[in-house]
């Protein structure tokens, strides 16, 4: 699958998402933040991923500015929080990420995880900011396939995107498979295992990156993106940031892809997050 650092995956409203962005899950507010997120953007990186729960949208916001790259160029997402869910203030919130990014319009706002009894409440009000332009595409995050099916059953407009905790220790297949069906495009977070996890000492994914001079976590990601799959890593460190997004000179074999595939031994999830499967629609 060729593909280069411009590769965006066309979303089911005609919106392009690029397929490889960055995350800043666990950064820290204010020059951590604002440091990484410049060097992503020096380095080639068009989408950055926060959320309001991460507490930095503020220094995102402040990172875009200060690089100098049109608005336009730059895909923003964040996320609503199960908070702002709880006592419904979805509007107040997603008012008050604008304010924060220094932005009139999010490029994806996302329901951040599913919430019993205000999965129905919230879609609706994302619904509203998407028919306003305010939002050029809405999806969610961490829903499973029993919370797509209770969405769709009476959803005026379909999601575009569900991220989900993927990597090849957690490969979600029947989930990707799942939202394919529906049209759905399927964004990983977690996509090199997490802090702590044990993917990227994996033999499988080290051979096949001693073959190709590159790391484990840089197959890692090249897998993701050939099967299909918008990636979202995380650094806090320039060169690992740069390394991330150099992805595009050198492409895994069918068999090199079948074995990452079979490296998924895991139903539920790793503990990367709460188990969205226990939370009902």
């Amino acid at each position: 699958m060729k593909m280069d650092i411009k590769t965006t995956k066309k979303l089911n409203n005609g919106v392009e998402i690029p397929y490889l962005g960055f995350g800043v899950f666990q950064v820290k507010d204010g020059e951590d933040t604002v440091k990484s997120v410049k060097w992503a953007l020096e380095a080639g990186y068009r989408h950055i991923d926060t959320a309001t729960a991460y507490r930095n949208e503020g220094s995102v916001g402040q990172a875009i500015q200060e690089s100098g790259i049109n608005r336009k160029d730059i895909f923003i997402t964040t996320k609503l929080p199960i908070d702002a869910m709880k006592k419904s203030t979805q509007m107040e919130t997603f008012e008050t990420s604008l304010k924060l990014l220094q932005t009139d319009y999010i490029d994806l706002y996302l329901i951040h995880w599913p919430h019993t009894g205000k999965n129905r409440e919230s879609w609706k009000i994302l619904e509203e900011i998407y028919k306003s332009g305010r939002a050029r595409a809405i999806g969610v995050s961490n829903f499973m396939e029993k919370n797509i099916d209770a969405l769709l059953a009476d959803a005026k407009i379909v999601p575009t995107v569900d991220q989900i905790e993927l990597h090849p220790h957690y490969s979600q297949h029947a989930v990707a498979a799942h939202c394919a069906k529906h049209g759905i495009a399927c964004e990983a977070w977690s996509p090199l295992g997490g802090t702590g996890g044990k993917l990227l000492d994996d033999p499988v994914l080290n051979n096949i990156a001693k073959k190709y001079g590159k790391s484990a976590a840089q197959v890692t990601l090249r897998w993701e993106l050939q099967n299909g799959i918008i990636t979202i890593p995380k650094s806090t460190h320039q060169e690992r940031i740069k390394a991330n997004a150099n992805l595009y000179d050198f492409e895994l074999t069918l068999a090199e892809m079948k074995a990452i595939n079979d490296l998924d031994a895991n139903p539920q999830p790793l503990g990367m997050g709460w188990n969205p499967y226990t939370i009902e629609y």
